[in-house]
């Protein structure tokens, strides 16, 4: 900004030094410097045919030269020397009077310059102190969401604690085990070397502190989500497979629906061995289409949505037949309210810990996801909860311990982002993120008894591990 400054104060002294210059060097010029100009009202006379009168000469109050000249004759002119000097001064004069004026030009040029960016600099301090201000905002919001985290976390020490009392139990119930595999291997040697009744009875004690040591952990909060674990391809890129979360240990039967529409056929396999090989035990022909891939198998029947409406069936694998089929009140149907991915996946039934669910849109709540619980013989809504997150922006949902966990995409890069819990009717926003390893997921369960992910990646049947944060029940709290 002094820049400009500097070159106005310059033009303006090199006009005042052409003035002074002007005022002295004129008269010498045409032959004037011997006239004696004592006052205004002195006048020289001089005949017009020797040369030029000069009435007065005179500086006016702005300290510009002033001089009244009264020329000689014509033909006096024509032929005087002074006149040829006098016209090359009047050719300098202008010339100099162009000058003054381009100086002029950018002298003006400049000022407007330096008002500019006066202007932008006073634009540019207020934005500054407007930054400051934000930075000493975002410092208070964000040292205040720190403090919360951790007054969230401290609740977590007593449990982390107990967590350490519990691992030494758990250390000393498998030094029990190997001791006593030890004398049942001993006992297979010799017969009759060990008391058999106190043998039997130091394994019931053992199962009952072991069963009362599970019945503390209970349903958990998610925390990490680990794999995949690709266990086949097979199929188009959209599909549903899983296992029923209510079956014994020893039942351990696949289900296979491969496509989101326009399909009847349920593919059957007696175990993940069978499915990855291929051998299929049974084959089901529903008698209605499904819509979507969000079934779900729970306490051996399949849950599915009929095509083409928002009607829910339950059919039983043991007898083959439908048992039971029930309207979904409001619920948005054939790509109203579906997934990111589509595939009229408006409606999504899933199992958990605690039964069985129904995750859908209405208009009532202006398409925003809609949690129902349903009892599992007649498919009748036992209560309902709204969210306020839009299911067209969800890319999958799952049920864990009856919180609602919804991702962000069903493409890569997709995480858990949002969450509602049904226990205390509240959400919270979540970053967990899982590896979509094959770049389109139209299928994502949750299934309690392996505690796992069952997804549809793209044509590829995975798996991912769950990780979730038990809290522990104590004897006060019973």
């Amino acid at each position: 900004m002094s820049l400009p400054l500097l070159k106005l104060g310059a033009v303006l002294s090199a006009m005042a030094m052409i003035s002074n210059w002007m005022s002295q060097t004129l008269p010498s010029l045409v032959g004037l410097n011997a006239t004696k100009l004592s006052t205004p009202d002195t006048l020289t006379q001089i005949s017009p045919k020797e040369g030029w009168q000069v009435y007065s000469s005179a500086q006016d109050p702005d300290g510009r030269c002033i001089c009244t000249v009264v020329a000689p004759e014509q033909n006096l002119c024509s032929r005087d020397a002074k006149s040829r000097q006098l016209r090359q001064l009047l050719e300098k004069v202008q010339n100099m009077s162009q000058s003054i004026e381009v100086l002029n030009l950018r002298t003006q040029r400049d000022f407007q310059y330096v008002l500019k960016m006066e202007t932008q600099m006073k634009g540019l301090k207020a934005k500054f102190r407007q930054i400051e201000d934000d930075r000493k905002t975002l410092m208070t919001k964000h040292f205040q969401e720190l403090k919360e985290k951790m007054d969230e976390l401290l609740p977590l020490i007593p449990v982390l604690e107990q967590y350490k009392t519990d691992a030494k139990l758990i250390t000393q119930f498998k030094e029990e085990i190997r001791n006593l595999s030890a004398v049942l291997t001993g006992i297979q040697e010799e017969i009759g070397a060990y008391d058999y009744e106190e043998l039997h009875q130091r394994v019931l004690s053992l199962e009952t502190r072991l069963r009362d040591c599970m019945k503390k952990l209970t349903c958990g909060k998610l925390m990490k989500i680990t794999g995949p674990i690709t266990v086949k391809t097979s199929g188009t890129r959209f599909g549903a497979w899983m296992t029923d979360p209510l079956a014994s240990e020893k039942n351990n039967r696949v289900w296979y629906m491969d496509s989101y529409t326009n399909n009847k056929i349920v593919r059957e396999y007696k175990s993940i061995a069978d499915f990855v090989s291929g051998a299929e035990s049974r084959t089901y022909n529903l008698p209605f289409k499904w819509a979507g891939t969000n079934h779900v198998v729970y306490n051996g029947s399949l849950y599915f949505n009929k095509y083409q409406s928002n009607i829910i069936i339950k059919y039983s694998f043991d007898v083959g037949r439908v048992l039971a089929q029930r309207s979904l009140e409001y619920a948005g149907f054939h790509n109203v309210y579906p997934y990111t991915w589509g595939g009229f996946s408006d409606i999504d039934l899933m199992a958990d810990e605690i039964g069985l669910w129904a995750v859908y849109a209405t208009n009532q709540n202006a398409g925003n996801i809609v949690i129902s619980q349903l009892n599992q013989d007649t498919l009748e809504v036992t209560k309902s909860w709204s969210t306020g997150y839009p299911k067209r922006s969800a890319g999958e949902s799952f049920m864990i311990c009856g919180t609602l966990y919804v991702t962000n995409s069903h493409l890569t890069g997709a995480k858990v982002y949002y969450s509602y819990s049904t226990k205390t009717s509240t959400y919270e926003y979540t970053d967990i993120p899982f590896h979509n390893q094959y770049f389109h997921i139209s299928m994502l369960d949750y299934n309690a008894r392996d505690r796992a992910l069952y997804a549809w990646n793209n044509g590829h049947q995975v798996l991912f591990n769950v990780t979730l944060f038990h809290i522990i029940k104590t004897e006060d709290d019973t």
